[in-house]
């Protein structure tokens, strides 16, 4: 034992005395059996939620701004969710579709069909995971186009299983050591306004778009190309709102060169930007879309959708698997559908969002450690840097902010490729008092950040 006291168990940073109640002792079992990549964020365990809150173990409340990394639109435990998974589960769980169909399945790719954009007949496929879906849409566009090459931009991220972890753009903590990746993926950049060496935001759409037109002179013909994959808001990578021109014009080119366009609304779908589609804000109509995450409230459940006749050029049972669209979790779906609906959660989701850029917004004047409040409804980035002119990235004092607002009871998410940016996806059920007491944590503790010189990085 050192001269400071008993060993303390430590994850990404945080730190938690053994002894300290039922927390550290889930964490020191935890330690002996859990694989070390997966490690926690913040070392409580959680017991229960209800709505924007997660209780741990130890039964202290924490307003969840992680949102389970955008899965609970509808928050935790929402009753009327509760109540269908309860009622599904009473009578079955599992039978795999393409043995023994039910009702669930076509429920929930008949919402899809209808609410996502497209002026054409629609169809929809259901899988497990955002990363699954992905996948699944690279496998349609190939199918349909016979081409082979697919396209993605920097600070993308789309998953971690080969093919979308191929397309994602992060080394570490994502691919180092991972390689080889899927051949044929190509890569431009991502409009990144608050980044971009541009005076203005039309300037930057239409850099990333001419190095789009370059890739197609320099590294692979158009006519190769079955698709362009693209986040409409990037998520993992700093939350980065593109300029309006950028999916409209992105669109026509993917047109021009009969290009699927693959619209990845895994994060930003499900009413989270205050649209029940981030693609709605600027009129674009994907090819297929990517859904995930907050479809069924947490539970395992993707779908890709979109243009008929795209996603029936796979042949029978070319895509599939044992548990995609499980009935468990399309009652999920079907009730998120519902409560999004009943409860004006879209509205609300731009109430939070405008809440959160004016109180957050407001401590670019006091804290220069502000960089820029964006975001997209409910999804909101804060990025952090040590120098606004050079706009040097301050990863140091954004693990500083989480680890201080866990402490005082809120929690938030790490994003950006310099890992510089606090990335808040709380659920649209987030009361009026918990999102004044999110904006007063997080205010206080960039204020305490910008007191520490010591974090200072670069």
């Amino acid at each position: 034992m050192g001269p400071g006291g008993p060993p303390r168990a430590v994850a990404r940073g945080w730190t938690v005395q053994p002894g300290g109640g039922a927390s550290a002792v889930l964490w020191a079992r935890a330690q002996a059996s859990v694989a070390r990549a997966l490690a926690p964020q913040w070392p409580a365990f959680a017991a229960r939620g209800a709505g924007a809150l997660l209780f741990d173990v130890d039964g202290r409340p924490y307003v969840d701004l992680a949102g389970g990394v955008g899965c609970l639109a509808v928050g935790h435990a929402h009753p009327k969710v509760v109540r269908a998974v309860q009622d599904q589960a009473a009578r079955f769980f599992h039978t795999d579709y393409v043995v023994f169909p039910y009702e669930g399945y076509v429920a929930v790719c008949e919402r899809l069909c209808a609410s996502t954009p497209g002026r054409w007949r629609k169809k929809a496929a259901l899988f497990n995971s955002g990363a699954e879906a992905v996948e699944n849409a690279v496998k349609i566009a190939r199918t349909y186009t016979g081409r082979s090459a697919v396209v993605a931009f920097e600070g993308a991220f789309h998953g971690r299983t080969y093919m979308a972890l191929s397309l994602t753009s992060r080394v570490v903590p994502y691919k180092a050591g991972f390689g080889p990746f899927a051949p044929e993926v190509y890569r431009v950049p991502y409009p990144y306004p608050y980044r971009s060496p541009f005076p203005t935001e039309e300037q930057t759409v239409e850099f990333c778009l001419r190095r789009l037109e370059d890739l197609f002179t320099l590294h692979v013909e158009p006519e190769r190309v079955a698709a362009v994959v693209v986040e409409p808001v990037l998520g993992e990578g700093g939350v980065v709102v593109p300029p309006a021109s950028f999916l409209p014009r992105l669109r026509e080119i993917c047109r021009r060169h009969e290009i699927l366009l693959v619209v990845d609304e895994v994060q930003t779908g499900m009413g989270r930007t205050g649209r029940m589609w981030a693609s709605e804000h600027v009129g674009v109509e994907p090819d297929l879309m990517v859904v995930g995450k907050s479809l069924a409230a947490g539970l395992p459940l993707s779908a890709v959708v979109g243009r008929a006749e795209v996603v029936d050029s796979v042949r029978e049972a070319g895509i599939g698997g044992t548990y995609v669209g499980n009935p468990l979790s399309c009652a999920a779906a079907l009730a998120v559908f519902e409560v999004l609906e009943e409860e004006g959660l879209l509205e609300r989701a731009r109430t939070i969002g405008q809440a959160l850029h004016e109180g957050l917004g407001a401590l670019q004047l006091e804290c220069p450690l502000v960089g820029e409040v964006r975001g997209l409804g409910a999804m909101v980035g804060v990025e952090l840097v040590t120098d606004r002119d050079r706009k040097t990235p301050a990863p140091d004092h954004v693990g500083f902010v989480l680890r201080r607002a866990a402490e005082r009871g809120a929690l938030a998410l790490r994003a950006g490729v310099f890992r510089n940016v606090i990335r808040l996806l709380p659920p649209l059920v987030l009361r009026e008092e918990e999102l004044s007491r999110s904006v007063s944590v997080l205010g206080d503790c960039l204020r305490e950040a910008c007191r520490r010189p010591e974090l200072q990085t670069g």
